[in-house]
């Protein structure tokens, strides 16, 4: 929650929506789509990032720039429809490149949930007030404009993942600011080069894993063990709409999705992948005197060609 107090926070009124029951449930929902629960070294030991600290994180955002109730629930509201894995179902879904497939429940969930109903009335708002987030370009816009979704996986993934210090993030949001763009539309700028630089190199560095070769093969190959466990029963496509865990626990009851899933765990990448990585150490071993450094990453690359291979002729050989 730390990054959330670095935002700004949300007022009490708003707040009181998280405890609803759809919001409570992402909690167990992360925001790196199943592939944190591969083998794949850039997670290792990493803490936990989910879709929950991510919406809270988006409205208390959106919050500190606009003081505005109702874009501010739609921020928090915008996941409130993830399912099980993320996007991993827009890739199920064969939504892969807007992936916007698993947002089209939002407004029922929302309007069928009592705690937040009876929170909206005494705010003036109803449900079409905040079910939809890219109605306000500050919550939600086209790139490369800078919305708060964007902006708050960005510093999240920064901080969670990549190890940037929690005071370098604070200087680069405190160097934003809202104003109207040439359209008339509000956006978020940076008062200064330097704090936009380093966003952007934050940036490129969470898009350059985002879209890489071992990124889509995760995202993939969970895709379609998802789509057999729901072929053979194993699960239903409703309970996607169920936490991971819950998930998990009937995957792993059916013998045969409990093989396949032990496997999607102990992947480590793709081949490319690993000749990227190796070509990252021996290029790191020419500078260091540590031999055994070097050996050590071929050692792991080798090991991790292998599980890359067992893992591709499973999963495009048996669904």
């Amino acid at each position: 929650m730390e990054l959330i107090a670095r935002y700004g926070g949300l007022p009490e009124a708003l707040a009181l929506f998280c405890e609803a029951v759809p919001m409570q449930r992402l909690r167990q929902i992360g925001m790196h789509c199943g592939c944190e629960y591969t083998a794949c070294p850039i997670y290792e030991g990493k803490a936990p990032y989910t879709r929950y600290l991510h919406s809270l994180g988006a409205a208390a955002i959106v919050w500190h720039f606009t003081k505005d109730a109702a874009q501010s629930l739609s921020a928090l509201f915008h996941d409130i429809a993830t399912p099980a894995f993320a996007h991993v179902v827009d890739f199920l879904n064969e939504d892969h490149l807007r992936q916007e497939s698993t947002e089209a429940p939002t407004h029922e969930i929302l309007a069928g949930n009592m705690q937040i109903q009876a929170l909206l009335r005494p705010l003036g708002l109803c449900t079409h007030d905040v079910d939809d987030y890219h109605r306000y370009p500050i919550a939600d816009n086209d790139s490369p404009r800078l919305s708060s979704d964007r902006l708050e996986y960005t510093l999240g993934n920064a901080y969670r993942v990549f190890g940037a210090p929690p005071g370098e993030i604070s200087a680069v949001y405190g160097n934003l600011f809202a104003a109207e763009a040439e359209d008339g539309l509000c956006e978020l700028l940076f008062r200064d080069l330097e704090a936009a630089q380093t966003f952007s190199r934050w940036s490129l560095r969470q898009s350059q894993w985002f879209v890489s070769d071992d990124d889509r093969f995760f995202m993939q190959a969970l895709a379609d063990l998802l789509r057999f466990a729901i072929r053979t029963g194993a699960i239903t496509k409703d309970n996607l709409l169920l936490t991971e865990p819950d998930v998990l626990a009937k995957l792993t009851a059916d013998p045969v999705c409990a093989r396949y899933w032990a496997q999607y765990r102990r992947i480590t990448g793709t081949c490319a992948g690993a000749y990227l990585r190796r070509a990252r150490a021996r290029k790191e071993a020419a500078h260091q005197p540590a031999r055994a450094d070097a050996l050590r990453h071929e050692a792991a690359d080798r090991a991790g060609r292998r599980l890359c291979r067992a893992a591709a002729r499973v999963f495009a050989g048996r669904f």
